[in-house]
Parts: structure tokens; sequence; C-alpha cells
């Protein structure tokens, strides 16, 4: 009884032997067949044909290879010993030296079988990973593919497009301003989309916006995103906000009984666009009320201050912004005629006011330039029909306090203009 259950056993493993083999051959005779049935005539412009073709049908191999070599590590670190050997064999049935093709960081552990090869692939990856789309994206020709549809479909898909119309587009989603936000998200779409959001002429060009001729140079920095992320700067996809409170002591009543105290609250808001112009507001208005309507620089709110304001790097490593806003100059105009409408005989003196600002940039918690400090504060009054210029200084206290960023999504939720 043992032997027949014996020999059933040793039948068993020499048929699944010999289907095994049966499969090799198969797949042997079909790769032949393959090649022969490929036009041999032509002369001499079918040898190109034919190495290309044979190139890349070894290139097609070793890629099935490797895969099926890291699915038999990975089936060996699981336990499944058997299933490994499979995978073995099919990998060094396609490439007999598969083993040696795969690039090792270091010597193999027999205890920790696979996981090295995961290691060293996810350490190639996040060291590199810009170069490893690159490479994994180029076709045997040379050239690059950058996308392809996941499922068919009769539309003409976006691989379709030149690659500097696609390029245009990668522009537009950055707009003139500058929502460099935007494109990090689309390059998440796929590994085409994320080689054209790395392309170093999009982040040159916004470099030069924001810093002018002070960035002809990329050092010390690796890259022109680098730069972009890493060197200070004021940001543009939202408002710089500041709250200030105090409290005021209010008139005595009547009686005497009692004098009133008054608790005020105001804001300070500073919005920046790249263009180098700003926008000052001091108001009372809740944020909620007052951030979408500085969105536009062609904005008609009352009170509201315009400039430019400039980039400075002191010695001390220190960035510094300069402000210099005033009001229109209809709304001057407009404000001076109503204060002398009622006095004709001695009308006031037409005059220019201009505030200037400096503020420190600096980062706070785990936002990146997010917080302006002021440093100094100023009003100069230039007299038309004297040139006379006045200048009162403002005591830099704590009536001062910082102003910190907030990101406001409609202010990139159009495009206007592309980089």
């Amino acid at each position: 009884m043992a032997e027949s259950n014996q020999n059933t056993v040793e039948e068993g493993e020499d048929e699944n032997t010999e289907d095994s083999n049966l499969q090799l051959e198969l797949s042997a005779f079909r790769a032949k067949w393959m090649s022969e049935l490929q036009p041999s005539s032509g002369g001499k412009k079918s040898v190109p044909k034919t190495a290309e073709l044979k190139r890349r049908q070894e290139i097609a191999n070793e890629e099935k290879a490797r895969e099926l070599f890291l699915k038999a590590v990975e089936e060996e670190q699981n336990g499944a010993v058997y299933e490994a050997i499979k995978y073995y064999k099919s990998a060094m049935h396609l490439v007999p030296d598969i083993e040696f093709k795969i690039n090792y960081s270091r010597s193999p552990d027999p205890d920790r079988a696979g996981s090295y090869l995961e290691d060293n692939e996810k350490d190639r990856e996040i060291d590199d990973l810009l170069t490893y789309f690159q490479q994994q994206l180029t076709l045997g020709d040379g050239t690059m593919k950058l996308c392809e549809p996941d499922t068919d479909t009769t539309q003409v898909h976006i691989s379709a497009l030149p690659f500097e119309v696609l390029m245009y587009i990668f522009r537009w989603v950055v707009s003139c301003d500058l929502d460099l936000r935007a494109l990090e998200q689309l390059s998440l779409v796929c590994r085409g989309f994320y080689i054209c959001a790395r392309d170093p002429e999009i982040w040159r060009s916004a470099c030069l916006r924001v810093w002018g001729r002070n960035c002809t140079k990329m050092l010390p920095f690796s890259s022109w995103r680098e730069m972009f992320l890493e060197r200070p700067r004021v940001r543009f996809d939202g408002v710089y906000i500041s709250k200030t409170s105090y409290i005021r002591q209010g008139e005595e009543s009547l009686d005497g009984f009692y004098r009133a105290w008054h608790q005020v609250e105001y804001y300070r808001y500073l919005r920046f666009f790249p263009d180098g112009q700003v926008m000052m507001l001091t108001t009372p208005e809740d944020p909620l009320v007052t951030v979408p309507r500085l969105r536009s620089k062609n904005s008609r709110v009352d009170s509201i201050m315009f400039g430019h304001y400039r980039l400075s790097q002191d010695t001390d490593n220190q960035t510094k912004v300069y402000v210099v806003v005033s009001k229109r100059k209809e709304e001057q105009k407009v404000a001076e005629y109503q204060r002398s409408r009622f006095c004709r005989r001695n009308p006031a003196p037409e005059a220019e006011r201009a505030f200037h600002v400096g503020l420190q940039l600096s980062s706070g918690g785990r936002q990146r330039f997010n917080k302006l400090v002021w440093i100094h504060h100023s009003c100069q009054i230039t007299y038309r029909s004297t040139g006379e210029t006045v200048v009162t200084a403002f005591d830099v206290d704590k009536m001062y306090t910082p102003l910190f960023f907030a990101r406001v999504k409609s202010y990139t939720a159009f495009s206007e203009r592309p980089l």
C-alpha cells in the first residue's frame, strides 16, 4: 500500500515537471516563430529593423525577468518556497543572468531575503525620482512617451499633444500669479506630468518674476526649483493679516458718576503681487468681508492704498520688505475738495501723502515666509505748491502686531495670463 502511494506521488511530480518543461518549450517556440514571421526582404534596410526589433525584445524580456525575479524574492520572504522556485525558473529562462543585472546597494542578507531589493528601489526613487521616471518613460529609439490613455477612447488624448504645447499648458497652470502650488499638484497625476512640472525653464521664469536681476545665477542652490522654494520671498496666493486690540478711555458722564471704556479692534491687510505691486488696507471690518475685496488690483474699496515693494537681504542674512503706498490721486483730490468746500477762502494746500513701511520676513510654525514683523513706519507729506517735504516717523510699539499669512484659494482660482 505504501509503495503504491509513493509511486503515485512520483508520477504526480513527473507530470508537473513535464508540464513545466512543455510550457518552457512552447514559449521558446513562440519566440522563434515570431522572429521568423518578421519580413526579411529589403536588403540592407531590413538589417537595422531586425536589430532594433531584437533589441526591444531583449529589453522587454529583461524587464519581465526582473519582475519575475522580484516576485520570487517576495514569495520566498513570505515563506512560499515552492512558488518562489517557480518564479525563479521562469525569470532565469528568459534571462539566465538576471540575478547579476539587478543592482544591489549592499550584500544580500539571508535573514532578510528580498527586503534589500525593496530598500534599494525606494532609495533610488527618493534620491533622484526625476531621473528614475525619465528612464522608465524612455523608449527604445531614445524618444520619451510622457503619458498614455489608461483605457481606450475615441477622443484625442492629451498625450497626442506635442511637448511644447503641453509645456505651454503648464505655464497657464502657473499663470502670472505664480501659482506653483497648482503645478506641484499637477505633477501628482502621472510620471510624465511629474517630469513636465520639473522643467527648469518654468522655475527659472518664476524666480526671475520674484527677484528680477538679483537671481541671474543659480548658486548656491542646485536647481531653480530649490531656489524658489528655499530663498526667502513674500507669498502671492493669499494675504498677510494682523489684528490690533486696545482699550481706550471714554468721556465722563454728565453727572460724573461713571466713565466709559471702549475696546477698539482693527485689522491691517497686505496683499503682494508678482509684478512688484502691493495693496495695503487698515479697517475694522472682519477678514471674511475684506479678504474677497482684495482679490484684484482694480478694487474700489475706500481707504485702500496702492504702491510697490522690494526685497532686500542685508549683511545680517535677514530678508526685509520695504513698502511704499499711497492713495490714488483721484481719491486724494476728492477728499481735499470735500475738506475745502466749506472754507474756500483758505483752501488747504495740495499735498501728496506716501507711507513708508519696513518689515522683516520670517517663518513661523509649519509654513514658510508667513510672518512679517514691523521695523519701520513713517508718513511722507509733499506739498505741491512749495515742494516742501515733511516726514513723520511713528514709534513701532506693541500696537504694531506682526502680520501672518493666510492662503486664499480664490486668488489663484483663475488664470488671466500664462507665466
